[in-house]
């Protein structure tokens, strides 16, 4: 065991501050990784501030983080993906049972024992596992991953979360070039449902309330922009969309984007509203349309995902910050204020 330096919540209410954390030293399987930068999540501020404490009860203190990427310094002597030196990262998943129908499958995402990288039971040290916003994390070799080396690495902190987040369900229900996309809600997921979209050859309308932001979802790939709140520009699309990936986190009609959809089109929830949304049964039974959602993506998916970043050079729109800011980041998250992601550059925790 060693100490590591860290950003944690001491409670609920408290403002994130400089703390030191134990760490495991690293077994025969494991990678310990330096981190350099860790991507912020709006599911961070949830749970920092115990908001999903009826879902997922924040345990303290909290050291939030999962969007990782760093180099690798030491690892165990049964390693074999990885050396000294090397790139890697680590997203939501730092284990799971392996035994499962699900990780049999190789789903580890659906794992009922999965182990998330941060406040989830550690098993080697006991209390709970601690993430990315520290200067380093030891992770057994089956749950990191290799980061391509043309990738901005601040940049690419944000792909393992929202990057796989928006990847994998359109991976799932085969966007391809050929297929007419939707994208809805131009924000730290969307702008990377945009990218994929677009380098998935697929015509991608983007789906906004902003018409402000028209210009920059044309910069991102999009070939058209709707103003939603516009109801004749709504009606033109009616019943085209092959796949709609909706990334609005607030309460939001979900009927007026299904009745876009083709026969036998989806739409994919990304976005998490707190409060259920109402969904028109005919909207769905007339055209044998479908409505579901999607959780990140497993392991292999994730390095899918990566690798496909690399030979597309798609990297998250980031806004670089020291840790030192990260608690008006959380405010500035919270109203949307960042394009289109915070990633922490973590030489800045060697100050403290």
């Amino acid at each position: 065991m060693y100490n590591a330096k860290a950003y944690s919540a001491a409670n609920a209410t408290s403002p994130l501050a400089q703390a030191t954390i134990a760490r495991r030293d690293p077994t025969e399987t494991d990678v310990q990784i330096e981190i350099l930068f860790c991507g912020i999540c709006h599911s961070d501020v949830h749970q920092a501030r115990n908001e999903w404490s009826g879902v997922m009860p924040t345990v303290y203190p909290c050291v939030p983080g999962h969007e990782i990427v760093g180099r690798v310094t030491k690892v165990g002597s049964a390693v074999k993906k990885f050396k000294q030196g090397d790139l890697a990262a680590v997203g939501c998943l730092v284990d799971s049972d392996r035994t499962c129908p699900e990780c049999r499958a190789g789903l580890e995402q659906f794992c009922p024992n999965l182990i998330l990288t941060y406040n989830f039971p550690d098993k080697h040290l006991g209390g709970v596992t601690y993430g990315g916003y520290s200067d380093s994390v030891v992770v057994d070799e089956n749950f990191v991953l290799s980061v391509p080396s043309n990738l901005d690495l601040a940049g690419a902190a944000p792909l393992l979360c929202a990057g796989i987040t928006t990847y994998s369900p359109m991976r799932h229900w085969g966007v391809t070039k050929g297929k007419k996309v939707g994208v809805v809600g131009l924000g730290g997921l969307g702008h990377m449902g945009v990218k994929f979209a677009h380098a998935l050859g697929a015509y991608t309308v983007v789906f906004t309330t902003s018409p402000g932001k028209k210009d920059d979802a044309l910069r991102l790939g999009g070939d058209e922009v709707v103003i939603s709140k516009n109801a004749d520009e709504m009606a033109k699309h009616a019943g085209s969309f092959d796949f709609i990936l909706d990334a609005v986190a607030v309460e939001h009609d979900v009927n007026a984007y299904i009745q876009l959809l083709r026969r036998d089109g989806n739409l994919t929830m990304v976005g998490a509203p707190e409060k259920p949304l109402p969904v028109s049964v005919f909207g769905l039974i007339f055209a044998r349309r479908s409505f579901s959602g999607s959780l990140i993506g497993s392991i292999a998916e994730t390095q899918e995902m990566l690798d496909f970043c690399g030979q597309n050079n798609i990297i998250s729109d980031v806004e670089v910050i020291p840790i030192q800011k990260v608690n008006e980041a959380y405010e500035r998250v919270i109203k949307s204020d960042v394009k289109y992601r915070f990633s922490i550059d973590m030489a800045s925790l060697k100050s403290e």
